[in-house]
């Protein structure tokens, strides 16, 4: 499914669509450095019910938080990884073995070949000041 992104109340409605939609699920989050992508998951954490101060991953590499439910929710950037085996000195195998989780990785490029496969796929891609998000169930 394609969404247009014209404003950050537009990415704002369409994390809330898709909090609706998410349960415990791997999610996969493409583009390059500013498409959208950590934005985006803070509007859709605070869709989800996530109160306080909702940080970027950027230096944690994942941060965890917990959703209204009780269920853990993490947001992983990894784009720092050097390896995808600083996974494990992460013990993000973890966090996978958690049937109740959420996970959203941003940068899955760079665990690849460590990551369990995407249950939704979503892609950022920016043309001048016009976000287009383009995201797809996998499993």
């Amino acid at each position: 499914m394609q969404h247009l992104l014209h404003s950050l109340a537009d990415t704002e409605r369409l994390a809330q669509q898709l909090a609706t939609q998410l349960q415990a699920a791997m999610v996969y989050l493409h583009g390059d450095l500013g498409a959208g992508k950590t934005t985006f998951t803070q509007y859709l954490l605070q869709a989800m019910g996530v109160s306080g101060r909702i940080k970027s991953p950027t230096y944690t590499i994942i941060e965890p938080y917990v959703r209204p439910n009780g269920h853990a929710l993490y947001h992983c950037d990894l784009y720092r990884l050097q390896d995808p085996f600083e996974l494990d000195l992460l013990g993000f195998a973890d966090y996978v073995a958690d049937p109740q989780a959420l996970i959203i990785v941003e940068w899955p490029s760079k665990g690849q070949g460590l990551l369990p496969a995407a249950d939704l796929d979503i892609v950022f891609t920016v043309n001048d000041d016009l976000r287009m998000v383009e995201s797809r169930w996998l499993q």
